[in-house]
């Protein structure tokens, strides 16, 4: 990963930094930001349409705590920090595969604080 991928997620008081990674679909979205939107909640996931559309790339039905990840159906942008509705045990199950953009810098927890309905806010770092 390179540090000119480094980007700040802000959902209300909550931030973190994230890098996205070298695939097409981080390509696409570091391509269109700033992205602004209302935040939904899955489980331990937060999820919002960011307007893009692309197709799956390698996705995975199953990813890590503080994986980022674009889901394909519902053209969305999902922060994972814990078990979905889907999950089985202690693993992070998205409702259908995302193609995973990147990761969270730090503790992916600090999002449990995070409501649905929130404005949440992706830029690029400084």
């Amino acid at each position: 990963m390179v540090a000119s991928r480094a980007i700040v997620i802000t959902a209300g008081q909550v931030s973190a930094e994230a890098q996205l990674n070298e695939s097409k679909t981080a390509s696409a979205i570091w391509g269109a930001l700033p992205i602004d939107a209302k935040g939904e909640t899955w489980g331990d996931e937060i999820y919002f349409d960011i307007g893009l559309t692309v197709g799956p790339e390698s996705p995975k039905d199953v990813v890590a705590a503080g994986d980022l990840g674009y889901w394909p159906p519902g053209r969305a942008f999902c922060i994972f920090f814990g078990p979905t509705p889907m999950s089985r045990g202690d693993e992070i199950r998205p409702a259908s595969p995302v193609n995973v953009v990147g990761k969270i810098v730090g503790d992916a927890r600090v999002f449990e604080r995070v409501r649905a309905g929130t404005r949440v806010t992706l830029r690029r770092a400084q």
